[in-house]
Formats: C-alpha cells, structure tokens, sequence
C-alpha cells in the first residue's frame, strides 16, 4: 500500500514550482522564437517595401526627365522645307517635347509657302489636286519654297487603323532619311488618298510608295513599321492645335483645322470648291513686286553679227 502511494502520489509544492518553472521557460523561449521570427520578417517586409518605394521613386524621376521622344532630322520647324529642285532644307533632329525652330527667311523674291495638313483629310487632299502642280511649278525653278507641316487630327477617322498618325510617321521617316524625296512621297501619298472612315494605306503599301519616291531602304520600312516617330507627330499635331507656330511673321497662333496655308506668313483664307487663279493671286499679292515665276532666268544668248 504504501509503495502504491509513493509511486502515485501528488506532487510537492516544490515539484510543482519547477514544473511551472521549466514549462514557463519553455513557452518563454517560444515566445522569443515568434518574436525574432516575427521581427526578421518584419524588417525583411520593411526593406522590401523600402526598396519598392526607391523603385517607383526612380521610375517617377526616370519619366519626368525621359526625353517625349526622337524628332526627325530636317524638320526643325515643324515641317520640312523644299526649295529649287526639290532639294530639302537640312536642319537637325530635336526631341519630339522641344520648341520648334523657326525656318530662316527666303532669299528676296522667293516666295515662302506653308501647308499644314492632314493626309486623310479630304480638302487637304482636293488642295493638292488642284494647286499641286503650280506649287510644284514654282518650287522647281526656284521662284518659291514649300514647308510641308504635317499632322494627324483625323487618327480615330481610320477604322482603328490610325492613318493619320501612321502617314504623318511615315512622312517623318522619309523627311529623316531621304529628304530630298519628300515632295514626289508628298505627291504619291495624296494620289492615293483614302476616304475617311476606311481603313487607309497599310504599312507595307506606304513602304511602297516611300520606295517608288525615291525613299526605300531597310531604315525607313522600321521607321514605319515601328512608328518611329509616332511621339513627335503626336506633339506636333498638339502644338498645331495650340500654339506655338513656328512661322515666320505669321499672324496666327494655332489652327483651327486642315489644310492651313500660309504664304509669306499670311494665312490664305480660301473659298470652297479650290479655284486654282484664287490661290495664283494670293501668291502674287502676299509676294509682291519682287515676286518672279524665275528668280534666276536663264540669260539671253547675244546674237552673232552676221558677216
């Protein structure tokens, strides 16, 4: 009986004091463990979302210094000049964001000629038709310059294919790396205008008509394909709209739609269907008496004396 109870019996108060002692040490020691774990994963937390705050921080920074985008070479002012020849004026590239360069004034008697325009835009299109080949007159012999300006208001008027925007890009690409094929890819691409509301020229057909131009080579078809530009003609068409032009002695600040002419910086308020003889005549006044369709004749032979 005696051993029974031994073997079985309650244990001291002392037992009990060292029992509760060792379990208090062990959920002590395991509550130790939870915190360091806790605080590790804690600072681990707080570093990554530190590093995450650095990251957006930077990439904030990056975008408010990232350049809009990459202008075009030879398009300074916003569009690119032509003169005798057909030969462009060459200016160098600026980033798409940056002001415009205002094109250095014509030679006396030189007319200087403007267009900004849209190539979807019907009436852009029907001005080409119908002065395209006075302009192209005057341009070649040297009697005036023609600025080309174009832009892109008619984007959403594509069927999702954003032609306007892709044209204008494609002019871009032209204007930078084959200049002097500017005015005959000008030319070809109002000869194939589409309607609006149709889908327009593919890529690859506007690589065609840069090629039968003369503008064909591997950099101008990525330029096109890749939207090179795109960001330029996007800011170009927003300064158009709002100011500043870059034109010399210009009267207007911004456009109010296409095409807008100008012609020794003043606007040609055209009537509507085009006449031919109305635009010839504002190109005679705005030029005045220094005006000549050759600037340069070609000199009259002196007659031999006959024997």
């Amino acid at each position: 009986m005696s051993d029974y109870r031994s073997a079985h019996a309650r244990p001291s108060k002392n037992e009990r004091r060292a029992e509760a002692r060792e379990k208090a040490r062990q959920l002590r020691q395991q509550h130790e463990k939870r915190e360091r774990r806790n605080r590790i994963l804690l600072q681990g937390g707080i570093a990554l979302a530190a590093v995450a705050v650095v990251a957006i921080i930077a990439l904030v920074l990056v975008n408010s210094v990232r350049p809009a985008g990459p202008g075009p070479r030879n398009m300074a002012s916003d569009g690119i000049r032509i003169g005798e020849g057909f030969v462009a004026v060459t200016t160098p590239a600026l980033p798409a964001d940056a002001r415009p360069v205002v094109s250095e004034a014509n030679a006396a008697g030189v007319v200087d000629i403007q267009i900004v325009l849209d190539y979807l835009c019907p009436i852009c299109g029907e001005f080409e038709a119908t002065n395209g080949e006075f302009i192209r007159t005057l341009v070649e012999s040297g009697a005036a310059t023609i600025e080309y300006r174009p832009i892109a208001i008619l984007t959403s008027r594509s069927a999702g294919t954003e032609y306007s925007l892709r044209a204008a890009n494609a002019a871009a690409c032209v204007a930078n790396s084959s200049p002097d094929s500017f005015f005959e890819f000008n030319e070809r691409l109002f000869a194939e205008q589409p309607d609006e509301g149709t889908p327009g020229l593919d890529d690859s057909r506007l690589i065609e008509i840069a090629a039968a131009a003369g503008a064909g080579s591997t950099v101008i078809e990525e330029c096109i394909t890749e939207r090179t530009f795109e960001s330029w003609v996007k800011a170009v068409t927003d300064r158009a709209q709002t100011g500043p032009l870059a034109i010399r002695d210009a009267e207007v600040d911004r456009i109010e739609g296409t095409p807008t002419v100008f012609v020794n910086g003043l606007k040609f308020e055209y009537t509507y269907p085009f006449d031919q003889g109305e635009f010839a005549q504002f190109v005679l006044q705005a030029a005045g008496d220094e005006f000549s369709t050759n600037p340069t004749p070609t000199p009259t032979p002196t007659p031999t004396p006959t024997p």
